[in-house]
Protein backbone atom coordinates (compact mmCIF):
# COMPACT_ATOMS: atom_id res chain seq x y z
CA UNK A 1 0.00 0.00 0.00
CA UNK A 2 2.17 2.82 -1.44
CA UNK A 3 1.28 6.61 -1.33
CA UNK A 4 2.64 9.85 -2.75
CA UNK A 5 4.00 12.45 0.01
CA UNK A 6 0.63 14.56 -0.60
CA UNK A 7 -0.30 16.24 2.46
CA UNK A 8 -3.24 14.89 5.26
CA UNK A 9 -5.89 15.93 6.39
CA UNK A 10 -4.85 17.88 9.60
CA UNK A 11 -8.17 17.75 11.07
CA UNK A 12 -7.88 16.95 14.37
CA UNK A 13 -9.98 13.19 15.22
CA UNK A 14 -11.23 13.04 18.84
CA UNK A 15 -13.34 10.28 20.85
CA UNK A 16 -16.92 10.44 19.83
CA UNK A 17 -19.62 8.99 22.91
CA UNK A 18 -20.58 6.06 20.97
CA UNK A 19 -16.63 4.11 20.83
CA UNK A 20 -15.52 5.87 17.34
CA UNK A 21 -13.43 8.49 16.73
CA UNK A 22 -15.31 12.17 14.42
CA UNK A 23 -13.85 15.62 13.60
CA UNK A 24 -13.53 17.70 16.80
CA UNK A 25 -16.06 20.24 15.12
CA UNK A 26 -18.73 17.74 15.03
CA UNK A 27 -18.79 17.00 18.96
CA UNK A 28 -21.67 19.07 19.44
CA UNK A 29 -24.12 17.69 16.94
CA UNK A 30 -25.45 13.93 16.47
CA UNK A 31 -23.46 11.83 14.69
CA UNK A 32 -25.35 11.34 10.87
CA UNK A 33 -24.43 7.58 11.16
CA UNK A 34 -24.13 5.34 13.68
CA UNK A 35 -23.86 1.44 12.63
CA UNK A 36 -23.44 -1.04 15.56
CA UNK A 37 -22.83 -4.82 15.42
CA UNK A 38 -24.28 -5.00 11.88
CA UNK A 39 -23.42 -8.16 9.99
CA UNK A 40 -25.19 -10.36 7.48
CA UNK A 41 -25.46 -13.84 6.14
CA UNK A 42 -25.87 -15.07 2.72
CA UNK A 43 -26.01 -18.77 2.85
CA UNK A 44 -24.35 -19.25 6.33
CA UNK A 45 -21.12 -17.14 5.52
CA UNK A 46 -20.47 -13.92 6.79
CA UNK A 47 -19.81 -10.97 4.03
CA UNK A 48 -20.22 -8.60 7.12
CA UNK A 49 -19.95 -9.14 10.40
CA UNK A 50 -19.37 -7.01 13.48
CA UNK A 51 -19.03 -4.04 11.53
CA UNK A 52 -19.34 -1.48 13.77
CA UNK A 53 -18.84 3.31 12.45
CA UNK A 54 -19.47 6.43 13.20
CA UNK A 55 -19.26 9.52 10.97
CA UNK A 56 -19.55 12.85 12.21
CA UNK A 57 -22.20 15.47 10.27
CA UNK A 58 -19.49 17.22 8.20
CA UNK A 59 -17.04 14.13 8.39
CA UNK A 60 -15.45 12.83 5.39
CA UNK A 61 -14.76 9.37 5.86
CA UNK A 62 -12.96 6.26 3.98
CA UNK A 63 -13.98 2.59 3.83
CA UNK A 64 -11.18 0.57 2.70
CA UNK A 65 -9.89 -2.93 1.98
CA UNK A 66 -8.35 -5.13 -0.02
CA UNK A 67 -10.61 -6.67 -3.39
CA UNK A 68 -13.72 -9.10 -2.09
CA UNK A 69 -13.02 -7.20 1.48
CA UNK A 70 -16.78 -6.68 2.01
CA UNK A 71 -17.22 -2.82 1.06
CA UNK A 72 -19.82 -2.70 -1.28
CA UNK A 73 -21.74 -4.90 1.00
CA UNK A 74 -21.74 -2.38 3.73
CA UNK A 75 -22.77 0.63 1.05
CA UNK A 76 -26.08 -2.09 0.52
CA UNK A 77 -26.47 -2.40 3.75
CA UNK A 78 -26.41 1.35 4.80
CA UNK A 79 -28.59 2.30 1.99
CA UNK A 80 -31.17 -0.88 2.78
CA UNK A 81 -30.45 -2.26 -0.46
CA UNK A 82 -29.74 -5.67 1.81
CA UNK A 83 -31.59 -6.20 5.38
CA UNK A 84 -29.03 -6.41 7.41
CA UNK A 85 -29.04 -10.33 9.52
CA UNK A 86 -27.50 -8.36 12.66
CA UNK A 87 -27.05 -4.82 13.73
CA UNK A 88 -28.32 -1.80 14.32
CA UNK A 89 -27.99 1.75 12.01
CA UNK A 90 -28.80 4.95 13.13
CA UNK A 91 -29.21 7.51 10.41
CA UNK A 92 -29.27 10.97 11.69
CA UNK A 93 -30.37 8.88 15.00
CA UNK A 94 -33.15 7.28 13.80
CA UNK A 95 -33.55 3.21 13.49
CA UNK A 96 -33.67 2.51 9.41
CA UNK A 97 -34.87 -1.36 10.59
CA UNK A 98 -37.50 -2.26 8.22
CA UNK A 99 -37.05 0.76 5.81
CA UNK A 100 -36.69 -0.01 2.04
CA UNK A 101 -33.95 2.19 -0.08
CA UNK A 102 -36.49 4.92 -1.20
CA UNK A 103 -37.25 5.45 2.77
CA UNK A 104 -33.67 5.44 3.50
CA UNK A 105 -32.87 7.82 1.06
CA UNK A 106 -35.73 10.14 2.21
CA UNK A 107 -34.13 9.96 5.65
CA UNK A 108 -30.99 11.54 4.33
CA UNK A 109 -28.58 9.00 2.68
CA UNK A 110 -27.65 8.70 -0.98
CA UNK A 111 -25.12 6.78 -3.30
CA UNK A 112 -23.35 6.57 -6.54
CA UNK A 113 -22.00 3.31 -7.62
CA UNK A 114 -18.99 1.31 -8.79
CA UNK A 115 -20.66 0.67 -12.18
CA UNK A 116 -22.20 3.67 -13.26
CA UNK A 117 -26.23 3.76 -13.56
CA UNK A 118 -27.23 6.89 -15.49
CA UNK A 119 -30.20 7.17 -17.44
CA UNK A 120 -27.80 7.11 -20.85
CA UNK A 121 -30.35 8.27 -23.02
CA UNK A 122 -32.24 11.17 -21.19
CA UNK A 123 -30.59 14.75 -21.13
CA UNK A 124 -27.99 15.64 -18.30
CA UNK A 125 -30.32 17.64 -16.59
CA UNK A 126 -33.48 15.20 -16.72
CA UNK A 127 -30.91 12.65 -14.80
CA UNK A 128 -30.64 15.75 -12.53
CA UNK A 129 -34.14 16.16 -12.11
CA UNK A 130 -34.89 12.26 -11.42
CA UNK A 131 -32.93 12.75 -8.31
CA UNK A 132 -35.22 15.99 -7.37
CA UNK A 133 -38.57 13.93 -7.14
CA UNK A 134 -38.93 13.86 -3.82
CA UNK A 135 -38.87 18.08 -3.62
CA UNK A 136 -42.03 17.99 -6.22
CA UNK A 137 -44.06 21.23 -4.88
CA UNK A 138 -47.43 20.53 -7.09
CA UNK A 139 -49.63 17.78 -7.17
CA UNK A 140 -50.66 15.87 -9.84
CA UNK A 141 -53.60 17.42 -10.31
CA UNK A 142 -51.67 20.73 -11.43
CA UNK A 143 -49.06 18.70 -13.72
CA UNK A 144 -52.12 17.01 -15.57
CA UNK A 145 -53.83 20.85 -16.02
CA UNK A 146 -50.53 22.52 -16.21
CA UNK A 147 -51.75 24.63 -13.75
CA UNK A 148 -49.63 27.80 -12.38
CA UNK A 149 -47.90 25.49 -9.78
CA UNK A 150 -47.16 23.05 -12.20
CA UNK A 151 -44.95 25.86 -14.17
CA UNK A 152 -43.59 27.52 -10.64
CA UNK A 153 -42.27 23.82 -9.82
CA UNK A 154 -40.98 23.42 -13.14
CA UNK A 155 -38.83 26.59 -13.25
CA UNK A 156 -37.56 25.89 -9.79
CA UNK A 157 -36.49 22.34 -10.68
CA UNK A 158 -34.52 23.80 -13.67
CA UNK A 159 -32.80 26.01 -11.45
CA UNK A 160 -31.87 23.68 -9.24
CA UNK A 161 -30.57 21.35 -11.21
CA UNK A 162 -28.46 23.98 -12.87
CA UNK A 163 -27.19 24.80 -9.63
CA UNK A 164 -25.79 21.52 -9.38
CA UNK A 165 -24.57 20.92 -12.63
CA UNK A 166 -22.62 23.86 -11.85
CA UNK A 167 -20.76 22.46 -8.81
CA UNK A 168 -18.96 20.46 -11.78
CA UNK A 169 -19.56 22.89 -14.64
CA UNK A 170 -21.83 21.09 -15.99
CA UNK A 171 -24.25 23.50 -16.64
CA UNK A 172 -23.54 23.40 -20.59
CA UNK A 173 -23.74 20.32 -20.62
CA UNK A 174 -27.94 20.04 -19.26
CA UNK A 175 -29.15 19.63 -22.61
CA UNK A 176 -26.78 16.64 -23.96
CA UNK A 177 -27.74 12.50 -24.17
CA UNK A 178 -26.40 11.68 -20.52
CA UNK A 179 -24.52 8.09 -22.56
CA UNK A 180 -22.88 10.56 -24.98
CA UNK A 181 -20.84 12.36 -22.07
CA UNK A 182 -17.27 11.22 -21.38
CA UNK A 183 -16.23 8.10 -18.37
CA UNK A 184 -15.09 10.94 -15.84
CA UNK A 185 -18.49 13.70 -16.78
CA UNK A 186 -20.42 10.70 -16.72
CA UNK A 187 -19.08 9.64 -12.93
CA UNK A 188 -19.64 13.48 -12.02
CA UNK A 189 -23.09 13.25 -13.38
CA UNK A 190 -23.80 10.43 -11.21
CA UNK A 191 -22.53 12.52 -7.83
CA UNK A 192 -24.44 15.01 -9.07
CA UNK A 193 -27.99 13.16 -8.97
CA UNK A 194 -27.20 11.48 -5.56
CA UNK A 195 -26.49 15.27 -4.41
CA UNK A 196 -30.15 16.29 -6.19
CA UNK A 197 -32.03 13.88 -3.47
CA UNK A 198 -30.77 16.73 -0.86
CA UNK A 199 -29.16 13.70 1.42
CA UNK A 200 -26.98 14.46 4.70
CA UNK A 201 -24.51 11.81 3.89
CA UNK A 202 -23.48 10.84 0.72
CA UNK A 203 -21.79 7.41 -0.37
CA UNK A 204 -19.13 6.87 -3.07
CA UNK A 205 -18.34 4.07 -4.50
CA UNK A 206 -15.37 3.98 -6.08
CA UNK A 207 -15.54 8.26 -7.43
CA UNK A 208 -11.67 8.24 -8.85
CA UNK A 209 -12.09 4.95 -10.71
CA UNK A 210 -11.10 4.95 -14.52
CA UNK A 211 -10.13 9.06 -13.71
CA UNK A 212 -6.62 10.38 -14.71
CA UNK A 213 -4.76 11.88 -12.16
CA UNK A 214 -5.65 15.20 -13.00
CA UNK A 215 -9.01 14.24 -13.10
CA UNK A 216 -8.76 12.56 -9.58
CA UNK A 217 -6.98 16.22 -8.01
CA UNK A 218 -10.51 17.65 -9.68
CA UNK A 219 -12.19 15.38 -8.00
CA UNK A 220 -10.48 15.68 -4.67
CA UNK A 221 -11.15 19.18 -4.64
CA UNK A 222 -14.87 18.78 -5.60
CA UNK A 223 -15.20 16.46 -2.75
CA UNK A 224 -14.69 19.07 -0.21
CA UNK A 225 -16.27 21.49 -1.67
CA UNK A 226 -19.12 19.62 -1.49
CA UNK A 227 -18.69 18.68 2.07
CA UNK A 228 -18.17 22.64 2.85
CA UNK A 229 -20.96 23.66 0.65
CA UNK A 230 -24.14 21.18 1.49
CA UNK A 231 -22.54 20.85 5.25
CA UNK A 232 -22.79 16.86 4.96
CA UNK A 233 -20.94 13.73 5.73
CA UNK A 234 -19.53 11.77 3.25
CA UNK A 235 -18.21 8.07 2.75
CA UNK A 236 -16.48 6.77 0.43
CA UNK A 237 -14.83 3.59 -1.32
CA UNK A 238 -11.73 4.29 -3.16
CA UNK A 239 -8.88 2.25 -3.91
CA UNK A 240 -6.79 4.97 -4.78
CA UNK A 241 -4.59 5.82 -1.84
CA UNK A 242 -3.52 8.87 -2.73
CA UNK A 243 -7.30 10.56 -2.95
CA UNK A 244 -8.31 8.71 0.21
CA UNK A 245 -4.98 9.84 2.42
CA UNK A 246 -5.42 13.27 0.60
CA UNK A 247 -8.91 14.08 2.17
CA UNK A 248 -10.02 11.32 4.53
CA UNK A 249 -10.79 11.99 8.02
CA UNK A 250 -11.73 9.02 9.45
CA UNK A 251 -10.29 6.02 7.47
CA UNK A 252 -12.02 2.61 8.47
CA UNK A 253 -10.36 -0.97 7.08
CA UNK A 254 -11.79 -3.95 5.64
CA UNK A 255 -10.69 -7.13 5.37
CA UNK A 256 -13.07 -10.66 4.77
CA UNK A 257 -16.35 -8.43 6.17
CA UNK A 258 -14.67 -7.50 9.20
CA UNK A 259 -12.77 -4.46 10.54
CA UNK A 260 -9.44 -4.65 10.97
CA UNK A 261 -8.02 -1.08 11.80
CA UNK A 262 -9.76 2.49 12.15
CA UNK A 263 -8.39 5.34 12.27
CA UNK A 264 -6.45 8.78 10.73
CA UNK A 265 -5.00 8.59 7.34
CA UNK A 266 -1.43 8.63 9.07
CA UNK A 267 -2.35 6.15 11.79
CA UNK A 268 -3.56 3.47 9.12
CA UNK A 269 -0.47 4.60 7.13
CA UNK A 270 1.67 3.02 9.44
CA UNK A 271 -0.38 -0.18 10.68
CA UNK A 272 1.03 -3.36 10.38
CA UNK A 273 -2.00 -5.28 10.04
CA UNK A 274 -2.82 -2.83 7.30
CA UNK A 275 0.09 -3.65 5.23
CA UNK A 276 -0.64 -6.59 5.35
CA UNK A 277 -3.94 -7.40 4.63
CA UNK A 278 -3.08 -5.31 1.29
CA UNK A 279 0.70 -6.17 0.95
CA UNK A 280 0.36 -9.88 2.28
CA UNK A 281 2.34 -11.04 5.20
CA UNK A 282 6.59 -10.77 4.46
CA UNK A 283 8.63 -14.03 4.32
CA UNK A 284 11.15 -14.66 7.47
CA UNK A 285 14.90 -15.18 5.99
Amino acid sequence: MSVSNRKHSTTRMVPAPSQGIIPERDLGSRPVLEARHLGIEFGGLHAVEDFNLIIGRTEIAGLIGPNGAGKTTVFNLLTKVYQPTMGTILLNGRDTAGMNTIQANRLGIARTFQNIRLFGNMTVEDNVRIGLHNQLRYGMFSGILRLPAYWKGERAQHERAMDLLSIFDMQDLAGHQAGSLPYGAQRRLEIVRALATNPSLLLLDEPAAGMNPHETDELMANITKIRDQFHIAILLIEHDMNLVMGICEGICVLNYGRIIAKGTASEIQQNPVVIEAYLGKRKEG
